[in-house]
């Protein structure tokens, strides 16, 4: 099958978690799933992801999509496209007058899940400035808007820590600058190099965080200082942000293109 070879060789690499060094290593009760949605991206190179999976978000948004951003997303294949090896790209650019431009890809109004497994594996972008993230919001968000619809952040990341990730949870009561996070942090590797699998597995008692199956973070109900309002069908997102609140703005150094490869994104259900 497509990218076993790539899964059975994840470098194994030791992480600090909250300052505290350990090995990637656990027992966990064993959980039983099924696949129910995937994109394993096949096509020409060049070409546009599919359309009956993603949709775009275009623009620039108001006020930065929030977080004061600087790019303009668009659906151009510039910025958004198979490689033809089996992989999506999403592209950063700058052009010569100092503008961004990228992609947010999405499957709002096409494919949602409730509970269960989500996970892709993703090569990240690096540089100051540079923002890739892969998350998802309620189906509500239209009717309740952000954020009673809820976020769950499954990755993202500041280019300008490339060894570093974060998965959050942002709800009222805990959003933005008050969302509850948790950093993971590689010793020996950085996020732009390899590879990576970023999942959660998610029911209506807790939301789990994993790094290539090593259970980072656990959220409960308890643990949210708000409304739990995570019980409800969520979308996919997938995008890299230029500039923004969360992780400034670039600089001379900052590389572009800035290019987020993903290999596959997998969604299933629990037997």
């Amino acid at each position: 099958m497509k990218h076993l070879n790539k899964i059975l060789s994840i470098a194994t690499c030791a992480i600090v978690v909250a300052g505290c060094e350990v090995e990637p290593v656990q027992t966990l009760p064993e959980r039983k799933f099924e696949l129910v949605w995937s994109d394993e991206f096949e096509g020409d190179s060049g070409t546009a992801p599919n359309a009956t999976k993603w949709t775009y978000d275009i623009g620039t948004g108001q006020n930065g999509w929030g977080n004061n951003e600087l790019q303009t997303y668009t659906n151009s294949r510039q910025n958004v496209l198979l490689d033809g090896k089996g992989n999506l790209l999403i592209r950063a650019l700058k052009d010569n007058a100092g503008r961004y431009t990228s992609a947010r890809i999405k499957t709002e109004g096409l494919f949602s899940q409730k509970f269960g497994k989500v996970e892709a594996r993703i090569k990240t972008p690096t540089g100051s400035g540079i923002w890739p993230a892969f998350w998802m919001l309620g189906n509500n968000i239209r009717d309740v808007s952000w954020p009673q619809c809820g976020e769950i952040d499954i990755m993202e990341q500041k280019g300008k820590f490339s060894n570093i990730t974060y998965g959050s949870i942002h709800g009222p009561g805990y959003s933005g600058g008050q969302a509850i996070t948790t950093p993971y942090a590689l010793q020996n590797g950085r996020f732009d190099n390899d590879f990576y699998v970023y999942g959660v597995e998610w029911n209506e008692t807790k939301i789990d965080f994993f790094i290539n199956g090593f259970l980072y973070k656990r959220i409960l109900p308890a643990n949210v200082p708000g409304e739990w309002v995570f019980n409800q069908p969520f979308f996919l997102i997938l995008n890299i942000a230029v500039g923004g609140s969360f992780v400034g703005p670039p600089n001379a150094n900052t590389p572009f293109p800035g290019t987020m490869s993903i290999d596959y994104v997998r969604v299933y259900k629990e037997l």
